[in-house]
Formats: C-alpha cells, sequence, structure tokens
C-alpha cells in the first residue's frame, strides 16, 4: 500500500539485468517483471523496486547508501550469495546490536547483510 511522504520504491543500477535478476532469484527468492530490456522491477520483497541498465555501481565508496538485508543465519546467507556469485567485500565484523557483512552482487553493486546476534 502506498503511504504519504514514505519510502514507496528503490532502483539500483546493474551492468548485466540477466545476470542480476538470477542472483536475486537463487539468493533471496527473488521474482521479476520486465519492462523491456533496459529495466526490470522486483516486488513483495518488504520494498518494491527496480534494475536500470547502467554501467555505474552503487557501493558506499562512492558515496551511495546501503541496502541492508536480514538473516537469522548469517554464514547460511553468504554461502548462499558466494554460491550465486556475489563477492564478499567486508568479512562478518560484530556491532553493537548484531553482525554483519557487505557484498557485491554480479552488476557490482554493494548490499549488505545483517543478524542481530553477534558471530
Amino acid at each position: 500500500m502506498n503511504q504519504h511522504e514514505k519510502i514507496n520504491y528503490l532502483e539500483f543500477p546493474a551492468k548485466n539485468i540477466p545476470a542480476t535478476k538470477a542472483f536475486f532469484e537463487d539468493v533471496f527468492n527473488w521474482a521479476f517483471e520486465d519492462f523491456g530490456p533496459d529495466y526490470t522491477a522486483f516486488s513483495n520483497q518488504g520494498i518494491n523496486g527496480g534494475f536500470f541498465t547502467s554501467q555505474q555501481t552503487s557501493t558506499t565508496k562512492k558515496g551511495a547508501s546501503l541496502t541492508v538485508f536480514y538473516s537469522d543465519n548469517l554464514i547460511a546467507t553468504q554461502q548462499k550469495i558466494e554460491q550465486a556469485g556475489g563477492q564478499i567485500i567486508q568479512a562478518i565484523f560484530n556491532f553493537p546490536g548484531g553482525s554483519r557483512f557487505h557484498f557485491t552482487e554480479p552488476s557490482g553493486n554493494e548490499f549488505a547483510v545483517w543478524s542481530s546476534t553477534a558471530a
């Protein structure tokens, strides 16, 4: 449901939309709807969004915001990410309130996964 003045949709760049779609389908069980060759949308993932064709990447080193997933089992989620072609760019670390790691998906965008338990 759309809510007045609340975050409603996220868009990410993707160098390779088919590879990015396959990654998120394999790891997070996302479903996509294509809108031509240069855009694909996802829904029912906590927030709706999409990927558009671009040679740019979204990383915190470039000043981009960080999208963070939650996992009940960081190790299992990390293994799924690696098996699907993602790269771990920051190993699991503890912080007040839990632990997390950062990864890039096949198009090079940075994401993180956190858990409320320490590693």
